[in-house]
């Protein structure tokens, strides 16, 4: 018999696992900040700074105001310091640096052009010299980002703004750079790996695909606590033939435990680890690229609240605004937020507040003291309100 469960207690399940519910510690410190880096497997990277970048919202939601200098250290700081890398995981993403062996496939299948956009993979093939071109002024001369190349050598042709960047791009699909630090308008300053990572995460052993794609689905399954087979393959952008096989191993195991919640459509997973708590509690403003809602099926089947970002959406078509944060109270995301850090006034701008059908009537009683608290966390001395509707 498979277990059937209620969607309340889907939500409360998928609450709890992304760590949500918990208290807020006064004075978040690392211990803290990487736990929480660690539950989520990563904090994805946006290049959108109207609010502020959406790498540090996650620890926000879950920790409350933590020393964002705090985070920059942990992933560009000195290497003995350094316990964060960047690679492409959900999408860019900060991902602790014990999941280095367990992407490393990714990067052995990069390196032999078996993924990635066709301009990357050119890369791998007939135009590997010119990313070696490029590997070799990294090696000899030290970080350097994109700009760097722009006005290196015309004679060869091969300097081009578009194509340096793309050979960049494949050299760290492939592992053979990374991230040394971030620059001006947070420009990616790349470096060869091994000047980059500490030593003892180079030497650890690299599992085959299959053991590494298992442990990135269990990973996924206790981050989720409950999800689809879809879901459980998005957090890590796996292909069907990539996690089918391990997710049949993890229910083989009883990691995995299938189940059927009211309402979906399909069946679901249950880690086998996963609470249920008896109740949610808790504010929390919600960055647009948090895994909580990241993928707009699961935010919309968990909590009946329809997520899309409208960035690239014309202003005039716009529903709720530019850069909007869902607002999580307790167990249901009630309102969304159009926020924006006005830095040289020194203001957090609340641009439109829209409330959900059905929130409590005291929604906006509790978002107020979360937008201060957002304010004081960035710098801002006040917050300012437009529209409320």
């Amino acid at each position: 018999m498979i277990e059937e469960i209620s969607l309340a207690d889907a939500r409360r399940i998928a609450l709890a696992a992304q760590g949500f519910g918990l208290s807020k510690p006064p004075a978040p410190n690392a211990g803290r900040l990487l736990a929480t880096l660690d539950r989520l497997n990563l904090f994805q990277i946006d290049s959108v700074n109207v609010l502020t970048r959406a790498h540090y919202l996650p620890a926000f939601s879950r920790l409350g105001s933590y020393d964002r200098a705090l985070l920059e250290r942990l992933a560009w700081g000195p290497k003995r310091q350094r316990r964060m890398f960047e690679y492409w995981a959900h999408e860019a993403s900060l991902l602790p640096l014990e999941l280095h062996p367990l992407l490393r496939w990714r990067m052995a299948r990069a390196e032999r052009g078996e993924i990635g956009y066709r301009a990357l993979r050119e890369f791998a093939g007939e135009r590997r010299p010119e990313a070696q071109a490029i590997l070799d002024r990294i090696t000899a001369e030290g970080p350097l980002t994109a700009a760097d190349f722009e006005h290196g050598s015309s004679k060869s042709g091969w300097w081009e703004w578009s194509h340096v960047k793309h050979a960049l791009e494949w050299l760290f699909w492939s592992g053979k750079i990374t991230t040394a630090t971030r620059r001006g308008s947070f420009a990616r300053v790349y470096d060869l790996t091994e000047r980059v990572l500490p030593q003892g995460i180079l030497d650890l052993p690299t599992p085959d695909a299959a053991t590494a794609q298992q442990a990135l689905i269990e990973r996924s399954a206790r981050a989720l606590g409950i999800a689809t087979s879809a879901e459980l393959r998005d957090y890590f952008r796996l292909k069907p033939a990539e996690a089918d096989h391990a997710i049949a191993s993890l229910a083989d195991f009883g990691v995995l435990l299938p189940v059927n919640v009211r309402g979906w459509p399909a069946k679901a997973w249950l880690h086998r680890d996963a609470r249920v708590p008896r109740r949610g509690r808790g504010a929390a403003l919600l960055a647009p690229f948090d895994p909580l809602v990241w993928e707009r099926d699961r935010a919309e089947r968990l909590f009946g609240f329809r997520f899309r970002i409208e960035i690239y959406v014309p202003q005039s078509k716009r529903t709720h605004g530019y850069y909007v944060l869902p607002f999580l109270l307790d167990e249901a995301l009630v309102a969304r937020v159009d926020l924006k850090a006005d830095r040289q006034a020194g203001q957090l701008r609340a641009h439109r507040i829209t409330i959900e059908p059905g929130a409590p009537t005291d929604t906006l009683d509790r978002l107020l003291p979360e937008l201060e608290r957002m304010a004081a966390w960035l710098g801002l001395g006040s917050v300012t309100v437009g529209q409320v509707s």
